[in-house]
């Protein structure tokens, strides 16, 4: 879910963040702090990382990446997101990796074309799927064939770069279904018309879109006062995106390079709860079981995958009173 694309956002100058602090329900002088932030901005659901960078702390820098730009050389990241999947697989390497918020849940679903003799999700055995299989929307797809007794031996995934070319090659029939993030599923439904069946994820899985950091970054006084500002602005960027969504809606679609048809047709399939859910850790250990038979380890404990999700930045904000909106 990377580009290659540069920073997107620059800081600002040191007056104005002053005022934007006030307005973030922060402190001045750990707004007008820089910070780092890695994401892929390439999706829709850093919007409220996008719109928090922008409004409510513009001392943050976002640049394309993700939670490897944690632990790069010189650590060019404090904080990046990623869904849950990718958290579970760098983990295994930097066990020192953290949770702290779940900025966005996204809603998947596999399109299919009916013209394939497709009714059923048992009618996806022999298919060809485009998906992405060490991804989020791969566990997804597994976890939707295993209600039928299927796996990744009984589909040929296919993996199609970059994702735009996805809708065009199932209105080519050369591929039968597509298992993948908005706004391409989208996409794809739209290219089939009325050639198409739809599988709703809804109660089978979600994706957890996360804010992640690690231990180190937390240990650090100064760093750990930019985190907290930021997830504070981030609550209220999410805020925001629920009473009115179109200001972030023109955002991610400016920063991705998205059309805005695509991203108001997507919109309906996210939410931005800005928190901890309350079966995070469950979700982590259903899919450790997965991921670690994928990589051939054995799965680490729910104690070990506990220690992966921290709490403490979230409370923290909280704890600071009223969040500004």
């Amino acid at each position: 879910m990377m580009d290659g694309r540069g920073p997107i956002l620059a800081m600002t100058m040191l007056v104005a963040l002053a005022g934007c602090a006030l307005r973030a329900g922060v402190e001045p002088a750990v707004a007008i702090a820089p910070i780092a932030v890695s994401g892929s901005t390439a999706t829709i659901e850093i919007a409220p990382v996008l719109l928090a960078a922008r409004d409510l702390y513009p001392g943050a820098m976002v640049s394309n990446g993700g939670i490897p730009n944690l632990f790069e050389a010189g650590g060019t990241a404090d904080i990046a997101t990623h869904a849950e999947t990718q958290a579970l697989r760098y983990s295994v390497a930097h066990p020192d990796l953290r949770i702290i918020l779940t900025v966005t849940e996204g809603r998947y679903r596999i399109v299919a074309r009916r013209s394939a003799g497709i009714r059923r999700i048992a009618d996806l055995k022999g298919k060809r799927i485009a998906t992405l299989a060490t991804t989020s929307a791969g566990y997804f797809l597994a976890r939707m064939l295993a209600q039928e007794g299927l796996s990744f031996a009984d589909i040929t995934p296919v993996r199609i770069s970059p994702l735009e070319g996805i809708p065009a090659a199932l209105a080519r029939r050369e591929v039968d279904a597509v298992a993948i993030w908005e706004p391409h599923g989208g996409n794809a439904d739209r290219a089939l018309g009325d050639d198409i069946v739809i599988f709703s994820g809804d109660g089978v899985y979600r994706e957890l879109f996360n804010l992640n950091t690690n231990a180190a970054n937390l240990a650090d006084p100064a760093k750990r006062r930019r985190i907290t500002a930021f997830v504070r602005a981030v609550i209220a960027a999410s805020a925001r995106i629920r009473r009115d969504p179109a200001p972030a809606q023109a955002l991610v679609a400016a920063t991705a390079g998205f059309g805005a048809a695509e991203v108001a047709h997507a919109w309906p399939t996210l939410s931005f709860p800005a928190a901890l859910p309350a079966d995070l850790l469950d979700e982590l250990v259903a899919e450790e079981k997965w991921l670690a038979t994928q990589d051939k380890r054995p799965a680490r404990s729910r104690e070990a995958l506990s220690r992966l999700i921290d709490s403490s930045i979230y409370n923290e904000a909280a704890a600071m009173g009223p969040i500004a909106e």
